[in-house]
């Protein structure tokens, strides 16, 4: 078959990899003028099967209330006069109670484990180096009331296979010695040594340009301009060359058996212009890159810091500290006096933590703190949307939230056994599927 997939981020190209290795002719297109450029380009570099959480629980409501008017909250929603934003958030109220949290972990953990097996066995095939450590992931707590809480979800992990477990202070400092001058502020932590990190960017561009010799035909820095549908199928896929691109302007048409749209928060918009109408909506997250001071006193285990919900991973030289979700449209700007109060926090709070290990200074100070943002395509139940649409040839790989690179693998691997006609071996709700799958809504046109 002949394959076309729209997007080159990890789940683009995952996707792309695994249509290749089934023998499909695959064709990738991204509007910028590599892989990786936008959500999967600086994120927070773990991968989390232990972490795999959804936003929506108990609790949430009254702190994204309580967290409105902070510039620094971990998840800020700033309402819009958009009705896809009002939707998406009373669909993520419709998740807020145990019953859907409880559902949805099991879902998203199930995508985790698949997909990290799938990851270790593209690893050993290819042989692509990312900054990978195999350290595991802690996570540490600053309050005992959300240490004494973390035991319930360490308890929901190991039910579904997850092997978390609570960890006391000192513990937690023998597994990274690097928070020694924190200690004092920590009352505990949860620990899983099965996780891991490295560089999404890198591993991505990587597998790319491993797809390119083996024949993927890459049209970069080529916008999409629209799908073409005729009754209920799509028949081709009108792009055209960007300022990215050194080809002339002049649109054209591409025709394949099956269209895979994998763009990420563009996606949802895509989607709706033939008429299927998913609940993705971006959630604008940060990070920064810091040059190490200090490697000797930096952390190797990659972390979160629960009082601010902020993760760090140590990538060779650097730390890359990222977090915070901010549902506020598609802005991408990174000098509003909003974002640079969350990038500041970042450098803050990294610190504070880790005093004098990283050059934190801001570029005004003379610092490269390489600050970044990109728009996580979030579900309000933060399942992504994986299979057939109702538009016959249309596939969809999306809405993967915060957790694209811990997915990604698997994402991209059961989306080529689903359209090779096989059924991915996990216990997940895939579209299109008769068992569990979740409805699309294809309008007529």
């Amino acid at each position: 078959m002949k394959t076309i997939v729209l997007g080159a981020g990890i789940i683009g190209i995952s996707t792309a990899w695994h249509l290749l290795e089934r023998g499909h002719e695959v064709i990738v297109i991204d509007r910028q003028p590599d892989a990786a450029l936008e959500t999967s380009f600086a994120n927070a570099a773990q991968i989390s099967v232990s972490y795999c959480e959804p936003w929506a629980n108990r609790e949430a409501p009254l702190k994204a209330l309580k967290w409105m008017f902070d510039k620094e909250a971990p998840l800020l929603f700033r309402p819009q006069m958009d009705w896809q934003q009002w939707r998406w958030g009373l669909q993520f109220l419709a998740q807020c109670n145990d019953a859907a949290f409880e559902r949805n972990v099991q879902q998203i953990v199930a995508l985790g484990a698949y997909s990290h097996a799938a990851l270790k066995d593209l690893v050993s095939a290819t042989g692509i180096e990312y900054n990978r450590l195999e350290r595991g992931i802690a996570h540490f707590y600053t309050d005992q009331k959300s240490f004494d809480a973390a035991g319930h979800a360490v308890e929901l992990m190991r039910k579904h296979g997850v092997q978390r477990r609570l960890v006391s202070r000192d513990e937690l400092l023998k597994i990274e010695p690097a928070f020694k001058a924190y200690g004092d502020k920590i009352t505990g932590g949860t620990y899983t040594s099965t996780d891991e990190s490295g560089d999404a960017r890198v591993f991505t561009q990587e597998l790319a340009r491993r797809c390119a010799a083996r024949g993927v035909q890459f049209l970069y820095g080529h916008d999409v301009l629209r799908l073409n549908k005729i009754g209920n199928a799509i028949d081709s896929v009108a792009v055209m060359p960007n300022s990215t691109s050194a080809s002339g302007k002049k649109d054209f048409i591409l025709k394949a058996d099956a269209v895979v749209v994998a763009c990420g928060s563009y996606s949802a918009p895509l989607l709706r212009s033939v008429g299927v109408d998913l609940p993705i909506y971006p959630g604008k997250g940060y990070s920064a890159t810091f040059p190490l001071l200090k490697p000797e006193g930096a952390p190797m285990v990659s972390t979160i810091d629960d009082g601010k919900k902020i993760a760090m991973s140590r990538l060779g030289n650097h730390l890359r500290v990222a977090g915070t979700i901010e549902l506020n449209g598609w802005d991408l700007t990174l000098d509003s006096s909003l974002a640079r109060a969350r990038c500041h926090m970042l450098s803050r709070r990294i610190e504070a933590i880790l005093p004098g290990v990283c050059d934190t200074r801001t570029p005004e100070e003379g610092g490269d703190p390489q600050y970044w943002t990109g728009l996580r395509p979030a579900t309000p139940t933060n399942i992504p949307f994986i299979g057939r649409t109702r538009v016959g040839k249309l596939w969809v790989n999306a809405g993967h939230g915060t957790l694209g690179w811990t997915h990604g693998a698997g994402s991209g691997k059961a989306m080529a056994e689903l359209i090779s006609g096989q059924v991915p071996a996990m216990n997940f709700g895939f579209c299109g599927m008769e068992n569990g799958s979740r409805p699309l809504t294809a309008k007529a046109a």
